[in-house]
């Protein structure tokens, strides 16, 4: 079972509803392509390091997840990249 850490971060201006409907949606994905999500954290609200799309800050999460498909990872990249509350994403591989 390989083991993946997620970070999402999320536009600033959006509700707490519609953050969690995004954090839900991603959270799909990875169950979608074979992975299960292992724990969510919150971080918050944090200033970015550079401005992006006209925002100084957003929200962070991180999201551990596991799978034994490698493409779920790919997989989930793919479908993240395309969700317009997103403004960045990682998916890394945690080493055993």
């Amino acid at each position: 079972m390989n083991k993946y850490e997620l970070a999402v971060v999320v536009n600033v201006m959006l509700e707490e509803e519609e953050r969690t409907a995004t954090i839900e949606r991603v959270k799909e994905y990875i169950t979608r392509f074979g992975g299960t999500v292992t724990n969510v954290e919150e971080w918050g609200k944090k200033r970015l390091a550079y401005e992006i799309q006209k925002a100084k800050e957003a929200y962070y999460y991180f999201i551990k997840f596991e799978s034994e498909n490698t493409d779920c990872p790919n997989e989930v990249e793919d479908n993240v990249r395309i969700m317009e509350n997103v403004v960045r994403y990682l998916v890394v591989k945690q080493e055993a």
